[in-house]
């Protein structure tokens, strides 16, 4: 299940008609320490060099997108991650969240790669 949030939601919705004000809910990824919810929450923490990566996405093809290129992350290493959330900034605490998923299975180390193509949001 995609975990998007109501803006998330709402800009679909307006896509489907061009209308609203869109903005780009998916610039960056975050790694986050639990399911981020609707609401971005749980956001890595802001130490050991860790930092949102700008992301790049393929085109969206059969009701998914996919990032087009690999991520790499620092983190303090000493805290499991389990999830992504894709966030309108690449600034810690600011933004706005708009989608997040599990990843397929929790990682905690200083370094982590995520590989191209590795994210996957689908529209069902």
């Amino acid at each position: 299940m995609a975990l998007a949030s109501t803006t998330a939601e709402n800009q679909a919705l307006n896509g489907l008609d061009a209308s609203g004000s869109p903005s780009n809910l998916m610039a960056a990824t975050a790694l986050h320490t639990a399911s981020p919810s609707t609401t971005g929450a749980n956001e890595n923490a802001n130490s050991g060099g860790y930092a949102r990566q700008s992301t790049s996405w393929n085109a969206a093809s059969s009701g998914s997108k996919t990032n087009s290129g690999s991520l790499s992350f620092t983190t303090g290493g000493s805290v499991a991650v389990t999830h992504v959330g894709q966030w309108s900034s690449t600034t810690y605490g600011a933004g706005t969240y708009g989608i997040g998923a599990a990843l397929s299975s929790s990682v905690t180390a200083v370094t982590i790669t995520i590989a191209s193509g590795a994210i996957s949001y689908s529209a069902t």
